[in-house]
């Protein structure tokens, strides 16, 4: 690998020589600016304010705009005199241990590989060293034209840093966190430890950049001219709200069966819980009982019994007399108390206790009716 920096390690007394070798390679695909009429590249110029001519990168240097809009210019000779001692060396200031870093201050990620046979011996020393301590080292260094803040660790047999942002560079995270305030509770916790068990058995290595693989078989379709762009599925945002106790059950489900080598449940198994102050209408009420009209069950029930009563009081065909009477004839008492009876239940909308009454005061009625007629023949 090409060494991009040259310089050493000052561990105390100790120096190092070292060469700097980038440790990560970035994969994304990068696109160029065309003209669409015509596919031509669309190139930037560097173009001089004063003259307006095109600069080649020759007789491109450095300088610093003041606050006025002048510019100072600046030489690479001007910056090598700086007294800055981490110029051409990593200085190491101290140990500590790796959890004191916070991952926030994480930056680019360099190899230091030991630069000829006599740097092999104190390289081999620091990193035994930083193996044994389990700590990391913290260090000062300069590169491309500004002193930066270094980690070294220990990776395999080789000594890596990384980059690490001035902690002045770190942003608070004022107004990040949600405002409102949210309870969880034990039995989410218990589910969300679960998810996290089950999904943190994946291995770093097998993971892998889906969205460049897609790019990738999109320009090899294309250079074949047998690329059909499908259309992005959208999802209509709807006014409901998932369960979460329900989704943590269903994605530990999900995940269990992933890694059990088994059918993924679908997410849409999770129940939803519909968001308050719009509630459906029921699918079956009950329909409210007609009032009027026709005689309800329970007083055409009474009825009979009515009827049953006094021929049973009267007997023979003077009783059969006085239950026609009693069914709906002008005539006797024992008539209009039945008709009493029967509206009674019929306005007591059926209830079985306005029925019984009426059909005790008929049964009476036609029993004091029965023994006047006999007297009167």
């Amino acid at each position: 690998m090409r060494s991009i920096w040259n310089g050493a390690i000052s561990f105390g007394l100790v120096s190092i020589p070292i060469k700097l070798v980038n440790a990560t390679e970035s994969h994304s695909i990068s696109f160029r600016q065309i003209h669409v009429s015509d596919g031509g590249r669309v190139r930037y110029r560097k173009v001089c304010e004063l003259d307006g001519e095109e600069v080649p990168a020759a007789e491109i240097g450095k300088g610093y705009e003041e606050a006025d809009g002048s510019i100072v210019p600046i030489t690479d000779e001007d910056l090598a005199r700086l007294p800055i001692p981490t110029a051409k060396t990593i200085e190491i200031v101290s140990f500590v241990p790796a959890e004191e870093i916070d991952p926030l201050q994480m930056d680019a990620a360099y190899y230091l590989a030991a630069n000829g046979a006599t740097a092999a011996k104190p390289y081999t020393l620091l990193r035994e060293a930083l193996k044994r301590s389990r700590k990391v080292a913290i260090a000062k260094y300069a590169l491309r034209g500004r002193e930066r803040l270094g980690m070294l660790r220990v990776v395999d047999d080789v000594i890596a840093m990384h980059g690490l942002l001035w902690p002045d560079e770190i942003r608070q995270p004022e107004g990040v966190a949600p405002e409102a305030s949210v309870t969880v509770r034990e039995a989410e916790l218990d589910l969300a430890d679960a998810l996290m068990a089950t999904l943190g058995e994946v291995e770093i290595a097998s993971l892998h950049d889906d969205y460049r693989e897609a790019v990738e078989a999109m320009l090899a379709a294309k250079t074949g001219e047998g690329f059909e762009p499908a259309e992005a599925v959208v999802e209509p945002a709807g006014g409901q709200v998932i369960d979460l106790m329900a989704a943590l059950e269903s994605s530990v489900r999900a995940a269990k069966a992933s890694r059990a080598g088994g059918p993924a449940e679908s997410a849409t198994e999770a129940e939803v819980t519909p968001i308050r102050g719009r509630r459906t209408p029921a699918a079956s009420a009950p329909a409210p009982k007609a009032v009027g009209g026709k005689k309800s069950t329970a007083s055409t029930g009474a009825a009979k019994k009515t009827a049953a009563a006094k021929k049973t009081a009267a007997g023979g065909k003077k009783s059969t007399a006085t239950a026609k009477g009693a069914g709906g004839t002008k005539s006797g008492s024992g008539a209009r108390s039945t008709k009493s009876a029967s509206a009674s239940g019929a306005k007591s909308a059926g209830t079985g206790r306005a029925s019984a009454a009426g059909a005790t005061a008929g049964t009476g009625t036609a029993k004091k009716a029965a023994p006047r007629k006999r007297s009167s023949a």
